[in-house]
């Protein structure tokens, strides 16, 4: 494979003028709005092609986040699962854990680009949070932080690190009390104040420009990733397995490989208890084409468009859309979609910890745990890339009390 095989050309799939990717994504937002979005898509369209911003972006995540990450080969891992070699994308080694800082970083710049001073976002695992704080705490601006009460009993480490980065962590006791609560809460908030405030938006979710402009501030995984593997190994994989919540970790990476029709690019949703309604988050799984904060996609509903409860033992899974794009590309037979339960997911998240001292985040845990039967169906001679999108310290509690020490396995496996 060539050098310029390696690097592929850059090429912008940009959506529509009204923000479609095919019949999915667009702008449904009220009537505020309409105008403070409309100055966003000018601002990120302005910012993209401004090489000063661009440099800044690529130095700040160079020397402060830590960036490239590094690529990794998961041999004990691909030993017991019995099949491919399987490559682990350390997206858990950034600065904050996670890969929501690439985002985060990338929006805060242009939020002081815009004369925004003030800050709002949502959050349900806590990274993203975590990533917020850290960005405003960076750039000296004011952050509010909305998060649903569930999530922050189950992630009080994250809101502790928001809390001493100097962030408002907004309880919401609302609806479902998770992710799609905190949104609703946060964009409430921009309504109000939105002169001042920016949205920082966590995921390829939401009116148009958001998915666009998340993607392509996280399309630095894909990047970086197609030259890792291609050096380490001599081509590309055959497949690339990453968690999908909203779905900002897995087209970041798919990114850099959607022009090669060889490689299969394979979304993991959270199967949760099992796939009935009210017990689960998979909406390719149980959902259908709707209309959810902002963005047409699909989404967890009732025959009558009522929005279902969703569940996962992962906070940042816990949501009943999943981003357009997404929807776009398995629309298009170009990507595919799977679900793993909250016990496969467990499972996966003990096996990495023992077998390659890994501790994921439970989000990534259901990849890892999805990648094993892929390396099995496809055999000792194939390659499949796992996006470890972020670390497990703040499971720790959530597994404990899920396992309990006496089911813990000690020593070899």
């Amino acid at each position: 494979m060539t050098k310029a095989d390696e690097q592929a050309p850059r090429r912008r799939r940009d959506p529509d003028a009204r923000g479609y990717f095919g019949e999915f994504g667009g702008r449904y937002v009220p009537e505020t709005l309409v105008e403070p979005v409309e100055e966003l898509e000018r601002a990120y369209l302005a910012a993209r092609d401004d090489d000063r911003f661009g440099s800044e972006l690529e130095r700040l995540l160079r020397d402060y986040v830590g960036r490239p990450t590094p690529m990794y080969e998961a041999r004990r891992l691909a030993e017991a699962a019995g099949g491919a070699r399987i490559f682990l994308k350390r997206e858990d080694l950034t600065h904050t854990g996670a890969h929501k800082i690439n985002n985060a970083l990338g929006q805060a710049l242009l939020a002081c680009r815009m004369g925004k001073q003030r800050i709002v976002a949502e959050t349900g695992a806590g990274q993203h949070g975590v990533a917020t704080a850290t960005a405003c705490a960076l750039l000296g601006l004011e952050c509010h932080v909305y998060m649903g009460a569930e999530d922050m009993d189950r992630q009080a480490l994250n809101v502790f690190r928001m809390r001493l980065l100097g962030a408002e962590v907004c309880r919401v006791d609302a609806g479902s009390r998770t992710l799609k609560d905190a949104i609703n809460e946060a964009m409430r908030d921009w309504v109000t104040n939105v002169a001042d405030t920016y949205y920082l938006l966590g995921s390829v979710l939401g009116p148009h420009p958001y998915p666009l402009m998340v993607r392509e501030f996280q399309s630095v995984i894909g990047r970086e990733a197609r030259g890792q593997i291609v050096s380490q190994t001599g081509r590309l994989p055959d497949a690339i397995v990453a968690c999908v919540g909203g779905g900002s970790n897995a087209i970041g990476i798919f990114d850099g490989f959607i022009g090669d029709r060889e490689v299969r690019l394979i979304g993991v949703e959270a199967g949760g208890e099992q796939i009935a309604r009210g017990r689960h988050a998979a909406r390719f799984a149980g959902g259908s084409p709707g209309v959810l904060q902002g963005t047409r996609t699909f989404v967890l509903q009732d025959e009558d468009g009522n929005i279902e409860l969703t569940h996962s033992i992962s906070a940042g899974l816990d949501y009943a859309a999943v981003g357009p794009e997404h929807a776009w590309l398995r629309s298009l037979g170009r990507s595919e979609y799977a679900h793993v339960s909250d016990a496969a997911a467990l499972e996966a998240f003990q096996m990495l910890a023992r077998l390659e001292g890994i501790l994921p985040a439970l989000e990534s845990a259901h990849a890892v745990a999805y990648a094993g039967t892929v390396a099995r169906q496809l055999g000792p001679a194939a390659i499949v890339l796992v996006n470890l999108s972020g670390r497990g310290a703040k499971d720790v509690q959530t597994g404990e009390k899920s396992l309990g020490h006496e089911r813990i396995p000690t020593g070899q496996a």
